[in-house]
């Protein structure tokens, strides 16, 4: 087994990682020697050095020697990137340089595609690791390459390649609160160069760190169980066609919200202390049930000169959630709430692409997208009031794209594109209370926009290069689901219009990347309460500009060092409330004021290695609806370490997570006369092996 580089395992936003340099493995002692990084962030292969955006790539020894478990880690080690949960991996609501998840339309502003295949839900925006030769993760929007909208940024996850040799990979890890995984990858040819078969799946539980105290309900409040598989057919009869079929399922039970609720007529984040949060007392005990049964069709024709390609998916998410409404015990043994959703969704992609690596390149595209998502929550409050509501709401979308990279000279490329789109979304919504009809509407509503791209890249040598470009993103509007007559049915799509400069370097034995940008945006969604009822709306403009720098370098050929720093500064600069309160000024909520990363790696010809790991987070602001206001959660560090030893297939290894016990929020709601914090994972350690074959 090779012991290669993480190079820090600290993401590079301009210039991701290089390739470790040779193998570092036991036996090497070459010089450093950084490969190119090939990357397929504009759906051809190409050097990052030449793709004018900002790009993070992390391949699977830093995603094992950092210790990412999912999707989550990963987008916690990209600058200006940050996560708001609540109540474990069902629910992943990502931030990107400002942007949040849509709260009602449930979608995340960065896309998942998985081997083209896209996710962008925020329940289930997951995937297991188990399988992963690289990360890709572009920043900024890229729906002039990508089908689905991608108002934030791409994660482009690349699995790997089955060969005619059987080969695979197992490995085992035990922490803190009962933490115990088991993860598996194998794959091999059924019949030589022409069919293959991919077994990989990954299980994750723990009891967690919280204990409820409410009798005859489950002691461990927010423990989780987390199983995923996926098994996939690959058939090459030619060298140019192939067809692959994927199927994937999985099945997340989590419980409580890590964290706890108040329940008072003025709430406030202050109120809250992590201390008070290992000890709960609960009335209902906190769960969510998600399954995800998901297929995938992807059919390619090579011709030499170009590519055709199809994926067609099909995904069905299960959703059921009970909850103690304000997750404390206020003697009220009715105060719960009941949420639910069936949604089904089909999606086919056609591209047509070059397969060019220099001179003109170019990408062309259709996407279509039906989804039906059937909900019946239900809201019992104080036992005098029963809220049922049950609502459909079905989207179809359509959309036409493309990008076109060309030469202007030896050293200067141009690359011009362009997204058309189409959304209609119908819902039908009925309110019941206590029984009786109080609500009910159906509506109808169509956007359609067109987005441009432009972009230049000047390599200013054969290790340096810089570029500035120009993009307009979009995250459609949608209904609150929720909604009453005080409550506006329907909110606007936001667009965004994007900004970026950037500079990129490689050396032996260095990376580097800078970017600045700067985001305009109109009509930007906004999540509320009005009472206790949460609702979608729109602020009229906003804005984000920031800046990204990273680099890291090898002072000798078994220790390197690395460094990422994100700064941002995300507005409200319309931002009408109504009632004559305004949040002009105000910082975009969940949005760190920086990011910093900080590590150390250091390699032993022997087999033993070791890394430590320094991540900063600027304050973090949330809007509190008891106060009007925007109140910060303070800065934090995390340390995170390991220790291990490679010998021959087998590895070992020991980790230590948050080793000074930070304590810090996470997720904070706040409702008249309730608020609702969840709270970061307490320090924790463990111990795990990997063999591979």
């Amino acid at each position: 087994m090779k012991l290669k580089s993480v190079l820090t395992g600290i993401s590079i936003s301009t210039c991701a990682f290089a390739t470790p340099p040779a193998a570092h493995s036991q036996e090497t002692e070459d010089p450093i020697v950084l490969d190119s990084i090939t990357v397929t962030a504009n759906k051809i292969e190409e050097n990052i050095k030449d793709v004018p955006q900002s790009i993070t790539v992390i391949d699977e020894t830093v995603i094992e020697e950092k210790g990412m478990k999912n999707v989550s880690d990963v987008i916690k080690s990209i600058p200006n990137m940050n996560l708001a949960t609540y109540g474990g991996p069902t629910k992943v609501q990502a931030n990107i340089r400002g942007l949040n998840t849509s709260f009602f339309t449930n979608n995340n502003p960065i896309v998942m595609y998985v081997d083209g295949v896209p996710y962008s839900h925020s329940y289930g925006f997951d995937l297991s690791l188990a399988n992963i030769e690289r990360i890709e993760v572009l920043r900024g929007p890229q729906g002039t390459l990508y089908a689905k909208d991608a108002i934030g940024g791409v994660i482009n996850v690349v699995t790997k390649e089955p060969t005619n040799e059987w080969s695979g990979k197992v490995g085992a890890e035990y922490g803190r609160f009962d933490y115990r995984e088991f993860k598996f990858n194998m794959s091999g040819a059924l019949k030589k160069d022409m069919l293959y078969l991919g077994l990989n799946g990954q299980y994750r539980a723990d009891d967690g760190w919280q204990t409820n105290h409410f009798p005859g309900n489950e002691r461990d409040a927010d423990k989780f169980d987390d199983r995923r598989w996926n098994a996939y057919l690959l058939y090459k009869p030619t060298e140019k066609f192939s067809a692959k079929f994927t199927y994937s399922n999985d099945d997340v039970d989590t419980y409580g919200i890590n964290g706890y609720g108040i329940a008072g007529t003025v709430v406030t984040l202050s109120d809250f202390d992590r201390d008070d949060a290992d000890d709960v007392t609960t009335e209902f005990g906190t769960k969510d049930d998600l399954t995800v049964d998901s297929q995938a069709l992807q059919l390619a024709y090579d011709s030499g000169d170009f590519t055709v390609a199809s994926v067609t998916t099909r995904r069905r998410q299960d959703f059921k959630g009970l909850y103690d409404f304000d997750s404390g015990n206020t003697g009220n043994a009715t105060d719960y709430s009941f949420d639910g959703q069936d949604r089904k969704t089909w999606t086919q992609e056609l591209t047509l692409k070059s397969n060019n690596t220099d001179g003109l390149r170019y990408v062309a595209g259709i996407y279509l997208d039906t989804s039906e998502r059937e909900l019946e929550p239900g809201y019992y409050l104080y036992s005098s009031f029963n809220y049922k509501y049950d609502t459909e709401v079905d989207v179809d979308t359509q959309a036409v794209f493309g990008q076109v990279i060309f030469p202007l000279t030896d050293r200067l490329d141009m690359t011009l594109g362009a997204r058309y789109q189409r959304v209609k979304k119908d819902i039908d919504h009925d309110l019941f209370i206590n029984g009786v009809s109080f609500y009910t509407k159906e509506q109808e509503e169509t956007w359609t926009k067109f987005l441009p791209r432009a972009a230049l890249n000047y390599k200013l040598n054969d290790n340096w290069s810089t570029y500035v470009s120009y993009s307009r993103g979009y995250m459609p509007g949608g209904f609150n689901v929720f909604a009453s007559t005080g409550t506006d049915l329907s909110f606007e799509p936001q667009v965004s219009t994007n900004y970026e400069i950037g500079l990129k370097a490689q050396t032996e034995k260095m990376t580097l990347g800078v970017a600045l940008f700067y985001m305009d945006i109109d009509d930007i969604h906004i999540f509320r309460y009005e009472g206790n009822i949460p609702y979608t709306d729109n602020a009229d403009k906003a804005h984000s500009k920031g800046v990204e720098l990273e680099a890291a370098y090898w002072l000798t050929d078994r220790f390197e060092l690395g460094a990422s720093v994100g700064v941002i500064d995300a507005e409200y600069d319309d931002y009408d409330a109504g009632n004559g309160v305004r949040y002009d000024g105000e910082r975009i909520e969940q949005t760190p004021e920086y990011t910093v990363n900080l590590g150390a790696a250091y390699y032993h010809p022997n087999g033993f290695y070791g890394r430590a790991d320094l991540n900063m987070t600027g304050k973090t602001g949330f809007f509190e609806s008891a106060t009007l206001s925007f109140p910060e959660e303070d800065d934090y560090t995390l340390l995170n370490t390991r220790i291990g030893y490679v010998r021959d297939s087998w590895e070992i290894y020991a980790y230590g997570k948050n080793l000074t016990d930070e304590e810090y929020i996470i997720g904070y709601r706040s409702g008249v006369g309730v608020g609702l914090a969840s709270f970061n994972e307490p320090r924790s350690f463990g111990i795990g092996t990997r063999y591979e074959f």
